[in-house]
């Protein structure tokens, strides 16, 4: 095997890094709605699971499913409500 083509091989994964650490802009409004959305989805999921009458192989994906939307929005309004409250004390006026 020439160099040329061992140089090849490394070319992919560093582009699928560079993708996979790029920033993400989204509109204001999807931004601030992201974390009900997820909440609601993971409500969505846990009624979908207790509308299955018997034991599929789904059920398990669905109550995974559920449990991470609820975790990821329950956290992303966690970390957004203390990172604006230790602005907000940090940005009030003295006095």
């Amino acid at each position: 095997m020439s160099e040329d083509s061992l140089e090849h091989t490394s070319v992919l994964p560093e582009r699928i890094g560079q993708a996979a650490t790029r920033k993400v802009w989204l509109p204001r409004l999807v931004y601030e709605c992201l974390p009900y959305f997820y909440i609601l989805a993971g409500f969505a999921a846990l009624f979908a699971t207790l509308y299955i009458n018997a034991w599929y192989w789904v059920v398990p994906h669905w109550i995974l499913f559920t449990a991470l939307c609820l975790h990821f929005g329950v956290n992303t309004l966690y970390r957004r409500f203390r990172y604006r409250s230790t602005n907000r004390d940090e940005e009030a006026p003295e006095g």
